[in-house]
C-alpha cells in the first residue's frame, strides 16, 4: 500500500501534468486575440470561425470563448455585428488563467436574401482593446446569380456604365469591352478579366473603361458583356459618334455639314456591308462625343 509521501508526490506530479496539457490547449487553440493577451474564439476548440446556416427568421445557437491566460482579470464587453445577436452574458468578467463560456444566439434576419452573410463578434475590454471571431452565415433558400449592365455611355475617352446584381448571391464579376467602327472594323477589343469590385445582392456600382485611342472620326458601335459565377451574364450595346469639332471649326459651317454628313453616310454604308451579320441587340440612343459635349 503506497505511503502518504508518495501519493503527495502522486498527486503533484498530476497537478503539473495537467498544468501543461492546459497551456498547451491554450497555445494551440485558433483565437483572435488582444494586445493583452486574452482572446475570442469558437467554444470547443478546432474552429477558426463560426459556421451557421439557418432560413429568414430563423434562431441559431452557439457559445463563445474568451480566454485569460495572463496573471490578472480582465472584464470584457460581446456584441455582434451584420446578425442581431443575443449572449446570456453580454458583459463579462474572467479571472487569471480562466476561460470564460458564453452561449448566445443570432436571429437570422426577416428579409435576408438566400446566399452568404458576411457577420461577427466582437469582444471589448475597458482599456478598448478588441478581439472579433467571424461568423460564416449562409441564409438559406433559392439561390440565383443575376447581372445586369445598364446606363452605358460613351464620353469621349470613357466608356461608362453600371452595374446591378439582381441575385442572391454575392458577385466577382468579369467585363469584355469591344467596339466596332465604319464598316466592321474592330477599335476595341479586351477580353474577360475580373473586376476589382465585390456586389451585394441589391446593389448597384458605377464604372467606367478608359478608352485613351478612341478615334477622331468614326461611327462607333460599343458592347459590353459582364458575366459572374453561377451563370450570370448580361451584354449592353450602344452606338457614338466621334467628330473632331475644333478642326471642323476652322472649317467653318460648311466644314460642320460635311463632316456630319460623312459619318452619316459611312455609317449607313458600313451597316449595309454588316447586313449578312446575324442581328445583334442594341440600344437605339446615339450619342455624340469628345468637344461635341
Amino acid at each position: 500500500m503506497p505511503s502518504a509521501q508518495s501519493a503527495a508526490r502522486a498527486a503533484r506530479s498530476a497537478a503539473r501534468v495537467l498544468g501543461l496539457t492546459a497551456l498547451v490547449l491554450l497555445a494551440t487553440a485558433p483565437r483572435a486575440s488582444a494586445a493583452e493577451g486574452w482572446s475570442l474564439a469558437p467554444a470547443g476548440g478546432g474552429r477558426p470561425s463560426f459556421y451557421a446556416e439557418g432560413a429568414p427568421g430563423a434562431v441559431l445557437q452557439d457559445t463563445v470563448s474568451v480566454t485569460n491566460p495572463g496573471g490578472h482579470p480582465v472584464t470584457v464587453r460581446l456584441a455582434g455585428t451584420g446578425v442581431p445577436v443575443v449572449f446570456a452574458e453580454p458583459t463579462v468578467r474572467v479571472p487569471a488563467r480562466t476561460r470564460a463560456d458564453v452561449p448566445f444566439t443570432m436571429t437570422v434576419p426577416a428579409g435576408a436574401t438566400p446566399g452568404d452573410r458576411p457577420a461577427a463578434l466582437v469582444a471589448k475590454d475597458t482599456d478598448g482593446r478588441t478581439a472579433t471571431a467571424r461568423i460564416h452565415l449562409r441564409v438559406g433558400g433559392p439561390v440565383l446569380s443575376a447581372l445586369t449592365v445598364e446606363h452605358l455611355a460613351v464620353h469621349g475617352d470613357r466608356i461608362t456604365y453600371e452595374l446591378v446584381n439582381r441575385g442572391t448571391t454575392v458577385l466577382a464579376p468579369k467585363l469584355a469591352v469591344r467596339a466596332h467602327g465604319l464598316f466592321g472594323r474592330v477599335l476595341l477589343d479586351r477580353s474577360p478579366r475580373t473586376l476589382p469590385v465585390r456586389l451585394a445582392p441589391g446593389t448597384r456600382t458605377a464604372l467606367s473603361e478608359p478608352w485613351p485611342g478612341h478615334p477622331a472620326l468614326d461611327a462607333v458601335d460599343v458592347r459590353l458583356t459582364a458575366t459572374a459565377a453561377g451563370g450570370a451574364h448580361d451584354t449592353a450595346d450602344t452606338a457614338a459618334r466621334f467628330v473632331p469639332w475644333g478642326a471642323v471649326a476652322v472649317a467653318g459651317a460648311g466644314g460642320a455639314l460635311a463632316a456630319g454628313a460623312a459619318v452619316t453616310a459611312a455609317r449607313l454604308r458600313g451597316r449595309r456591308s454588316r447586313d449578312d451579320r446575324p442581328a445583334e441587340p442594341r440600344s437605339e440612343d446615339v450619342e455624340l462625343t469628345g468637344a461635341a459635349r
